[in-house]
């Protein structure tokens, strides 16, 4: 079963396709979230649903609204599977 830290990866991956490396930088400055590039591996500390609100503003703050849906059609198969109080509404 999924978890957050997937989602995470799923929509730092999905904006590395389109932006490249910086996705994992701009990764990186998340309050909440460690991230390891070389390995793909993201972990989440504190509050999961906080912490992926402030990934994807991250990258909305920076490219606009475009990459907030790119993050919601990235983690769209995966929300199902996560507990809905973890899910911030960002991403519904």
């Amino acid at each position: 079963m999924p978890g957050v830290e997937h989602i995470a990866v799923r929509i730092i991956s999905e904006q590395e396709s389109i932006i490249g490396p910086v996705a994992w930088s701009e990764a990186r400055k998340v309050r909440g979230l460690r991230v390891d590039q070389a390995t793909h591996g993201v972990q989440v500390e504190g509050n999961s649903r906080e912490t992926l609100e402030a990934l994807v503003a991250q990258y909305e703050r920076l490219f606009g609204r475009a990459s907030r849906e790119v993050c919601r059609d990235a983690v769209r198969p995966l929300i199902s599977q996560v507990p809905q109080e973890e899910v911030p509404a960002v991403l519904r």
